[in-house]
């Protein structure tokens, strides 16, 4: 068997009348008591330390025999010495241990796909492809804002799937959407802009909001999405949309709120939206609107990635900019980044190029409507009272349950039985609604999204008699 070759940081001091044993047992030590050796570090066989370090072998065995039975280091007849894990030994400071969380058997969350259905054949297949086209210098520095490849097939696919109407030069691909989010906002407010209107509710997090100096104004949200009219009078400058499947709430822009939009936008010159297309791909009742970047171009920043349509540790977004604003975002994008690894972002290029994607896309469309269709179906069986809504596309229903149920307890009652869901009172900024979860069928097999809503309709009538 060949020596085991990884190499620790150490050093001898061959001047030192210290011998090299005690040396080297002094700085394995407090590697593994300062935590740079980590439990469960397998180290190099005796042999390969020692030709490392120029000494004999007798010399290291000695040392990690002694280590050893101090307790530093675990060893096994026939395999290679470990670090003792964290707890073990002594060390110079406290580490906490992890917390752990509740184990999730049944998972309801919302805007996750299902992990399992990555494709991983078809998708090694396309980074061959790509790592086969790619000349040398594509490994190098260039393409900042996104392979020449990718933004290619990006513009012809989001025109012909989405309406949107882009040049390659316009779109910038980026790690995701909070990447996409937070080069926006910056722009913006380079650009003058200091108020941005935001759907309510609508997401969590917005850091990178307040982290561009720009001020929040919560615009409410009814069934036909964002209240424009209470857009206009909120002073804002520019606007944060979820058009085509707003996120909580599930509802689609109506076709006369989508005119008024338009219109704000129209009205000064410094006015802007960003669009999040985040799961527009996955429809089911009717034919899927067109981007709201295809109907004012000039006015919208949209946003997409693969997050949903296939994993976000893929890490891959973009994002299509107005000329007029191409300069101030890719500066902005500059200042902190040199973009996406190439060698994914050609892989994702020849991925959609060769079909793949759409495959995928119909694949798991006719998945999450199976599920969907199932979730719906246990539901209008195991809690009848509940109202659903925001179904017609997307990886989740909001369920609006009775009056007096209170959500937090709910969902901590659910997780104990091991279901893991949301609530919508963590999406709202200023407005108030009946008791509201957020049930995800994108990772749930059917039967977990039949026992989830069975856990979920018993929760329910325990808070109910409890609250009586």
């Amino acid at each position: 068997m060949a020596s085991f070759s990884r190499e620790l940081l150490l050093h001898l001091n061959r001047r030192s009348d210290e011998s090299f044993g005690s040396q080297l047992k002094r700085q394995l030590r407090e590697g593994i008591r300062a935590g740079s050796l980590r439990g469960g570090l397998r180290l190099p066989s005796t042999r390969a330390l020692a030709d490392q370090l120029g000494i004999s072998r007798p010399v290291v065995v000695d040392v990690y025999e002694q280590l050893a039975a101090e307790g530093y280091l675990q060893t096994r007849q026939g395999a290679r010495n470990t670090v003792a894990e964290v707890g073990s030994v002594g060390r110079g400071r406290d580490i906490a241990p992890p917390r752990r969380e509740a184990a999730i058997r049944y998972d309801l969350r919302p805007a996750i796909p299902d992990l399992a259905l990555f494709p991983r054949k078809s998708w090694l297949k396309s980074m061959r492809v790509a790592l086969g086209q790619m000349p040398n210098e594509s490994l190098g520095y260039e393409g900042r804002y996104g392979t020449e490849w990718l933004r290619r097939v990006l513009a012809e696919y989001l025109g012909r799937v989405r309406g949107v109407v882009a040049e390659p030069d316009q779109i910038i691909v980026t790690s995701g959407f909070a990447e996409a989010r937070a080069l926006v906002c910056a722009a913006l407010r380079t650009r003058g802009v200091s108020r941005l209107a935001v759907e309510d509710p609508s997401y969590s997090n917005w850091q990178s909001v307040d982290q561009a100096g720009l001020t929040r104004i919560p615009v409410p949200v009814d069934s036909d999405g964002i209240d424009v009219d209470r857009l206009e009078a909120s002073g804002a400058q520019a606007v944060f949309v979820t058009p085509a499947h707003q996120f909580p709430t599930g509802v689609v822009l109506g076709k006369e709120r989508r005119r008024k939009l338009i219109a704000w936008l129209r009205q000064r010159s410094n006015r802007f939206a960003i669009e999040d297309d985040y799961d527009a791909e996955f429809r089911y009742d009717h034919a899927p609107l067109g981007a709201l970047q295809g109907l004012v171009r000039d006015k919208v920043l949209y946003a997409g990635t693969v997050s949903k349509t296939l994993a976000p540790g893929l890490r891959l977004g973009w994002l299509v900019v107005p000329r007029d604003l191409i300069d101030c975002v890719q500066f902005e994008q500059g200042r902190w980044s040199e973009g996406c690894p190439r060698i994914d972002q050609n892989t994702l290029a020849s991925f959609i190029e060769s079909g793949g994607y759409d495959q995928q896309l119909r694949r798991m469309r006719r998945i999450y409507r199976q599920r969907r269709e199932v979730l719906i179906e246990a539901l209008a069986r195991r809690l009848p009272e509940a109202e659903v809504t925001g179904i017609a596309a997307g990886l989740h229903a909001t369920v609006r349950l009775p009056a007096g149920i209170d959500e937090d307890r709910l969902c901590a009652a659910m997780a104990r039985h091991g279901v893991a869901a949301d609530m919508m009172h963590k999406y709202r900024i200023a407005s108030k609604g009946p008791p509201t979860l957020l049930l995800g069928y994108g990772r749930a097999s059917e039967s977990a999204l039949r026992t989830g809503v069975r856990i979920l309709a018993q929760a329910v009538a325990d808070g109910s008699r409890a609250a009586a």
